[in-house]
């Protein structure tokens, strides 16, 4: 059986984005079942979740064969067990492999940069005189991204795990106007965000902070 670990909540801007959604999302594509490994915030650096996850960090993922870290290479993994994320013809898998690192390491650094100036320091000098060049580089791949996707549904010829793992690094510039000010964009994310498997993977990441919260209002 495949295990999940995640965390059991996390403060409400972060809900929805937490990276176990982009393993949850790939498991519900590619059918597989799994269950989840629930850990306080206070756990992420405790001995047994570091031999899990050297970073301290989530998702973790371990099944029959494997134990692994990086959603981004959870989510190859998993791609790897079903067509549905990665064709079988080599030319367009190779192709949706590249579409899912160029979502990690072009889209994501220049994306993340921003919210962070956003979320965390959003109110100190220097952040304010960092957000414009940040916000022009995360504009500029926005650009890229669209005029790549032109009118086409999806980055390649169907739905990859490069869509999947592209969505949610657009899903992270929600708290800003940024992809609202590329129609293209706009479809593209509400293409993939309508997927059956996705909607599965968000109810079931949301519902794990729901049931921390009505327990500790019990308690």
């Amino acid at each position: 059986m495949i295990t999940l670990t995640t965390y059991r909540w996390v403060p409400p801007f972060a809900q929805g984005l937490v990276r176990d959604m982009r393993v949850r999302w790939a498991l519900e594509e590619a059918g597989l079942p799994y269950r989840t490994r629930l850990i306080d915030l206070e756990q992420r650096d405790s001995p047994e979740h570091l031999a899990r996850q050297p970073f301290g960090q989530v998702p973790a993922y371990e099944d029959e064969t494997v134990s692994l870290f990086e959603s981004g290479a959870i989510v190859l993994h998993i791609g790897a067990r079903s067509e549905v994320l990665l064709p079988m013809d080599p030319a367009a898998r190779a192709r949706s492999v590249t579409w899912l690192l160029a979502a990690l390491n072009t889209m994501e650094p220049a994306i993340q940069t921003l919210a962070e100036l956003d979320l965390f320091h959003a109110e100190e000098d220097w952040a304010r005189q960092r957000r414009p060049a940040a916000e022009k580089a995360a504009r500029r791949r926005l650009d890229q991204l669209a005029a790549w996707l032109g009118d086409q549904e999806y980055l390649e010829n169907r739905f990859t795990l490069g869509d999947l793992m592209m969505a949610c690094v657009l899903q992270i510039l929600r708290g800003t106007d940024l992809v609202e000010e590329q129609p293209r964009l706009v479809a593209y994310l509400a293409r993939c965000e309508h997927r059956p498997a996705y909607r599965r993977a968000l109810k079931d990441h949301m519902a794990v902070f729901a049931e921390s919260e009505a327990a500790a209002s019990a308690s």
